[in-house]
This record gives structure tokens, sequence and C-alpha cells, in this order.
């Protein structure tokens, strides 16, 4: 977004799947929502996009709720870029500054066909080698007892004095999270994400941390503030991962790490850790980041930016440039991107 003070601000959205139709509602009127509007009031245009999800336009103009979301989050993130600009301060400063560097760890462990327990070792030992002190595997694709193998093989190879997450990406029922939760203490999990199926999360979420000691975490899958605040009220989890990319933006971001702040919950933000940096940075209630190191696995962190923060032994160094202190690289937006307008 560009203001006629001659800033410019970055922002960003994602989704798992197409993001075309999102891009398109900004040539089908949405654009003449975001022209004009005061770039240093995101509240307001936060409040201004998001309330097209109950407008009458949302159905003459055929755009999905959640396209929009994803719209509101992608240019509040942008407003604030621009906010922290014309203020000359970094964004984590502004949000409160509670620190200027924050833990991150790295995502791993997939599951790959062909792939043994011999390649997930030198897998790990390799991230290890790198400097990571905390690894998150994905688990609930394959049997209990085969997925503690591959715990156990993880937790070997990365040390006890390594901090192992444990995703398993909704994929498990209830009976089969109960199961595991007695199974888990053996590999020390630090938390124990999305377990449960999706549809029913929030009381299976609650009836399962009423059997475990584990910190549950969850919040990525959730389309708005509100999903995320149940979950607390529920008292379900002990550890929120919204994502400011997919729902909320910054707007929304600082109210929900406030939120967990007073119900003594930790955040620890779903992906883009160069994004959620500022927020975990910024509050007290910041646990971490998810990074992934891998090319392969997440080009755009490796090539998306120009200098972006630095990660090493374990922490990403946030820089003093004002706003979220990225510059996108030329190269990489004509390698990956497509100009819409």
């Amino acid at each position: 977004l560009h203001t006629d003070a001659g800033i410019s601000g970055f922002g960003l959205g994602s989704s798992n799947g197409s993001l075309e139709q999102t891009a398109q509602m900004f040539n089908q009127g949405l654009n003449e929502l975001i022209i004009g509007a005061d770039a240093l009031a995101p509240e307001r245009l936060y409040e201004r996009l998001y309330a097209l999800t109950w407008n009458r336009i949302c159905a003459e103009k055929g755009w999905r709720k959640t396209d929009i979301v994803l719209a509101a989050a992608a240019v509040d993130i942008a407003i604030w870029d621009i906010l922290g600009k014309h203020s000359q301060m970094p964004l984590y400063r502004i949000f409160g500054g509670h620190r200027d560097a924050v833990p991150c760890y790295v995502t791993c462990g997939y599951y790959r066909e062909g792939k043994d327990l011999e390649e997930l070792r030198d897998e790990m030992r390799m991230l290890k080698s790198q400097g990571h002190r905390a690894f998150k595997a994905k688990i609930g694709a394959l049997s209990l007892e085969q997925d503690m193998q591959r715990l156990q093989v993880i937790r070997e190879a990365i040390g006890d004095d390594a901090e192992l997450m444990v995703d398993v990406n909704c994929g498990w029922d209830l009976d089969t999270a109960l199961a595991a939760v007695k199974q888990l203490p053996q590999v020390n999990p630090r938390w124990l994400e999305e377990p449960v199926h999706w549809y029913d999360d929030r009381r299976l979420l609650k009836l399962l941390a009423q059997k475990t000691d584990i910190p549950l975490s969850a919040g990525e899958s959730e389309t708005s503030a509100q999903g995320c605040r149940a979950l607390l009220e529920e008292q379900a989890i002990q550890i929120l991962q919204f994502d400011c990319t997919r729902m909320g933006g910054f707007t929304m971001g600082r109210k929900l790490s406030a939120l967990a702040e007073l119900n003594h919950v930790e955040v620890a933000p779903h992906h883009d850790c160069f994004i959620h940096a500022h927020i975990v940075a910024g509050s007290p209630a910041g646990l971490i980041v998810e990074a992934f190191t891998d090319p392969e696995r997440d080009p755009l962190q490796a090539e998306l930016f120009q200098d972006p923060p630095q990660i090493a032994d374990g922490k990403l160094q946030l820089k003093d440039d004002p706003g979220l202190g990225l510059e996108l690289r030329q190269d990489s937006l004509e390698k990956y991107g497509k100009r819409i307008f």
C-alpha cells in the first residue's frame, strides 16, 4: 500500500488454498474501500473491511467470507507497517517492546513415502547442527505405536536438553488422544498441538486438557478472534497459536495477545516468523515463533525478503528498522508472483 506522504507498507495474507479469489476482490471494488483511507488508523480500516463479511455487497459480488478475512488481514498488516514507518519505530516496540529477540523453533519430521527412521534421525541431527534448540515434529498420520517410535528417534537425536513440540494437525479422535497423552511423557513434549478433529475441537480439547499435564495448543485453524477467545473461555489450551496473516492482522493479534496474557496463556503464532516476531516480542505473553529453514518446505521464508532478521542459536533477532523492517526482493516477486492490477 502506498500513501500520499510517500510511505509504503507491505502486508501478507496466507492460506492453504488458492489466493486467487482473494486477490481478484481488489479489482472488483475492494480497492475503492481502501484508497483514501487514513493510513494511520488501522482499527478504522480493519473494521470497515471485516464488516463486509456480513454486508450485502459480499453476496452481490460473490465474495466469500474467508477471502474477505484474508484480505483484511493483509491490508491491516500493511497499514501497521506504514504506521511504524511514519513513527520511525519498529512494530515490536509499538506493540510494547517487551524484548528485541525471540526464541524460534523449526518445524520438521514431515512424512514422506519411503522415509525411514534412519533418514528421520539424519534430518534431526542436521537441524541440530544448524543451531536449532527447539523442534516441532509432525505426527498423527500413522498408528500411535509407529508415531511414538518416530518421536523417540527424534528425542534421541536432538538430546534431552532440546525442546520438542508435537503437532497432530487435528488427526486424532478423543480416544486416540487420551491414549497418546499417557505415552507422550516418554519424550517430554513442550506442547501437544491440535491433537483432535477440527469439527468439535474446543470441546474435545477441554476434555483432553482435564486428563493431561501436557500443555495443549491450538488456534491456527480459527477464522476469527472470537473463535480464539472461545478456546480461552473453555480453558481448553495453554498456548494460543493464532495466525495474523490468516485472520485479524496485527489489529486482532495485539488484542488476542493481551487476552492471552490476562488468561495466563502463552502466545506462539502459526507460521511467518518474520511477521509474527513483532507480536511475540511486544507482549509478555509471547513465547516463541515458528520457522521453516528448509527452502524446499518454505522458499518464501528463504527468498522473499532482502536481509531479513537473523536466526541463530535458537533465537530470532529483531531489527530496529521502522515498521516490519522487511524489504521485498524484486527478483523473488518476479519469480513467484503474479501481478493482478
